[in-house]
């Protein structure tokens, strides 16, 4: 009966032993299963150039719309049509009968139909001399000679018009001075040195001064400002480039750091006034304003890529909530309320959330999202109780693809980051507003 007892005895340790093993093995399973989902621009933060070539093809995370696509009712159409007043008129008469040759040149020439075409008058440089004259006054015998303008400060210089048209072409087309050199000399039978051309940058750097405090100022009283940042390469040396923004304003600042120095140096009173909308780093949580809405966009990437490496009840949960707060916030805007009334409700769908156990070892990619929801529940929905909050930071994020793609297509900035900055400042403002950006460059590079 003794050998009976410890032969049980054994095999209930050896089985304890054994379900301890498959538990470890479980968790190892499921961890390689998770390292097995790779991250890409749909699931995460990383950018679409980072996606690998065997990756899945992109695809929306948005839902179907009902509307049909192309062009939708209302939308104003742009159709090429005749001027009224065309700059040239081309008659065109025939001489001889098509049909028996008969001479026509006596027969009057009745008007029977007209064509249009819209060509393009090449630009030619003009050279303009000033010269001044002098006139002695007959009374006291002072010699008073003609003002020169503030274009002509010196012998022989390029126009405001060309330096304005040289930082369009450089920082809103992004073209590198190579081939900003081909395009002046080919349209143009300009001939500039990339010298130059980093003068007329540096030049429209320095005037934009007062122009980018403007922009500053504009954005230290708003209430909504959006922020975001991203790393470029500067002389092979990794710098960021910070951007805050609304939707009428744009103020781009080159810093060597990611962290909350840069804030303090450009905002050393923060945002006091306005709801910062970002994503989740430490420096923009930190930063001092009103209130804070995280971008509902990231976190939807980071719930898909939670869905398909642990397919965890609380990520498709978290996935179908977070498309419930934007159909709300889509509805109330349309319906032009004031409130949305469905803030309370998902409100409270969002603690009951928040309640899920996870078991760190078995789901650590979703428990560390449900840790970090936890903390930041109270800016998830500020977009529904102010509706002029965006849900998301995608105005941030285009303000900075601008800065991708000027480094993509030049390499990295050897120099005239700070410029760029301050250029791409401008471009931006005027292109909310409605301006036409070479004309408000222009306006800004014949500033004295």
């Amino acid at each position: 009966m003794q050998e009976k007892d410890e032969y049980i005895h054994h095999l209930e340790a050896e089985n304890a032993k054994l379900r301890a093993q498959l538990v470890n093995l479980e968790q190892k399973l499921a961890q390689l299963l998770a390292d097995k989902v790779v991250k890409t621009s749909q699931n995460s933060s990383l950018p679409p150039s980072q996606d690998k070539p065997a990756s899945k093809a992109r695809k929306s995370l948005r839902r179907p719309s009902e509307r049909l696509s192309g062009g939708q009712e209302g939308h104003p159409g742009q159709t090429l049509e005749c001027r009224s007043q065309p700059d040239e008129v081309v008659n065109l008469q025939t001489g001889r009968c098509v049909s028996c040759g008969q001479d026509l040149g006596e027969v009057a020439a009745v008007f029977h139909s007209r064509r249009q075409v819209f060509d393009l008058s090449l630009p030619a440089v003009k050279c303009i001399e000033y010269r001044a004259y002098a006139r002695i006054c007959p009374v006291c015998q002072t010699k008073n000679v003609g003002a020169y303008p503030s274009l002509a400060s010196a012998p022989v210089q390029y126009s405001p018009q060309i330096g304005s048209l040289v930082s369009y072409l450089a920082h809103y087309q992004y073209l590198p001075y190579a081939r900003l050199q081909s395009l002046l000399r080919d349209v143009f039978g300009l001939s500039l040195s990339q010298g130059t051309l980093a003068n007329m940058l540096e030049r429209m750097y320095t005037r934009s001064a007062c122009w980018r405090a403007e922009i500053k100022k504009a954005l230290q009283s708003a209430q909504v400002v959006g922020s975001d940042e991203t790393s470029v390469p500067v002389n092979g040396q990794r710098q960021w480039i910070w951007v805050w923004q609304n939707e009428e304003q744009t103020f781009l600042q080159a810093s060597k750091q990611r962290g909350y120095a840069t804030v303090a140096q450009v905002w050393p009173e923060g945002l006091p006034g306005a709801i910062l909308v970002s994503d989740r780093w430490a420096a923009q949580l930190k930063t001092p304003s009103t209130d804070k809405q995280l971008c509902l966009a990231h976190l939807q990437r980071e719930v898909q890529f939670l869905v398909e490496s642990e397919n965890t009840p609380f990520a498709h949960q978290f996935k179908h909530w977070l498309h419930q707060v934007w159909q709300a916030k889509r509805q109330t805007q349309q319906e032009g309320q004031a409130y949305c009334p469905q803030a309370r409700q998902l409100q409270t769908q969002l603690q009951v959330l928040l309640q899920h156990k996870l078991d760190p070892d078995q789901s650590p990619h979703s428990r560390r999202f449900l840790d970090s929801m936890t903390k930041y529940k109270d800016w998830l929905l500020t977009t529904l109780y102010h509706l002029e909050v965006p849900p998301d930071n995608n105005g941030s994020e285009r303000a900075i693809r601008n800065v991708k793609v000027k480094v993509k297509v030049s390499g990295m900035f050897k120099s005239g980051v700070d410029a760029f900055c301050a250029i791409r400042s401008l471009i931006d403002t005027a292109i909310k507003k409605g301006q036409n950006v070479l004309h408000s460059l222009h306006q800004i590079y014949q500033q004295a």
